[in-house]
Formats: structure tokens, sequence, C-alpha cells
């Protein structure tokens, strides 16, 4: 693997994620409808009052964090579960429109494959609080 390839992902998928977090909070592209259980779903989410903002307020600080290029893990971390649920959306609920959230889905494996040695505590079966 060269240098450039997660630096290069990485500021993919960074740009993705603050650009359609702040959309959310500064709509400045069009949001195309939805219909059906997709709909249904995304209304249920944004009538909590607290969903959305929580998501695409984690979707920007990650999204600054990856362009950066600081606490990459991190942000891959608070991504992962976005993305696994944008995912699961598209293949549940919109089954046609599977294409950008398998884009997502191979860009954040890869950087967490880039930046495995970061995981390596998290992912220690033996592992003990410290003192």
């Amino acid at each position: 693997m060269t240098r450039i390839a997660p630096t290069v992902a990485r500021i993919l998928l960074g740009l993705v994620f603050l650009v359609f977090g702040l959309n959310y909070f500064f709509p400045f592209l069009p949001t195309p409808p939805m219909e059906g259980p997709a709909a249904a779903f995304a209304g249920a989410l944004f009538a909590t009052g607290y969903m959305f903002p929580l998501i695409k307020g984690v979707e920007v600080l990650a999204g600054a964090l990856l362009l950066a290029g600081r606490f990459v893990p991190l942000a891959l971390l608070l991504l992962a579960p976005i993305v696994v649920n944008i995912a699961a959306f598209h293949v549940f609920l919109t089954p046609g429109e599977v294409g950008m959230s398998a884009v997502f889905v191979a860009l954040l494996a890869f950087l967490g494959y880039a930046y495995r040695g970061s995981f390596r505590g998290a992912l220690d079966p033996n592992a003990r609080p410290g003192a």
C-alpha cells in the first residue's frame, strides 16, 4: 500500500461527511425526496428532535478530523456506526441505491486497515484496566 492511497481515501471520506453534515445545518444542496419505509424511518429519526442533529454533528466533527489528518482513528470509530447504518438503510429500505453506501463502506474499511495499528489495544481480548 502506498502512502498516498490512505491520504486520498481519508480526504474523500472527510469531504463527504463534512459536506453532508454541514448541509443538514446550512442547507445548500437539494435533498432528494424519499417515500415508503425509507421516508418513515428518516421521519422517525427527525421527529425525535435530537437524532439528526447528533448524527450530523458527529459527521461534521469526524469529517473535519479526517480532513485535518488529526485523531484519524477516533474519527473512523465515530463514523463506523454511521456508515453501517447508511449501508443498512440502503440495503433494506432503498435496495436500488446501494452504490454510494458501498463506496463509504469500502473507504472506511480501507482506512481501518491502513490505521490498524492504532486499534490493537481496542481489539486485545485480554485488555485490563490501567493503573
